[in-house]
């Protein structure tokens, strides 16, 4: 009886972790003016950051470095508005004020 509880427990346990919501994860690609996704290289750029604090400031590390590097371009202006959206708003939207670049969201199972 004890040993079927356990399994009645752990089936449980299965389907709530199947009903849970997906986490979001943000990517960053290098690609041409257009943003097309035909010129993001998932192969290219393969990090995937979590939507965690340490997540937001190892993405936003690595926007500055692509800036500094000039493989991507970001206006003196919108340095900071870039930072604030990466680090507590939506790091996709900082993607209109980037050129060359883009940070996409995706579900996380």
């Amino acid at each position: 009886m004890l040993y079927c509880a356990g399994v009645r427990q752990k089936l449980i346990w299965s389907v709530i972790y199947l009903m849970a919501k997906p986490s979001r994860v943000f990517v960053f690609f290098n690609c041409d003016e257009n943003k097309s996704e035909s010129s993001m290289n998932i192969f290219y750029n393969h990090e995937v950051y979590k939507d965690t604090k340490t997540s937001r400031k190892a993405l936003w590390k690595k926007v500055k470095e692509e800036n500094l590097a000039e493989r991507i371009k970001i206006n003196a202006d919108d340095f900071n508005e870039v930072e604030t959206r990466i680090l507590v708003g939506d790091p996709s939207a900082a993607s209109e004020l980037i050129k060359f670049g883009a940070i996409k969201t995706f579900d996380c199972f």
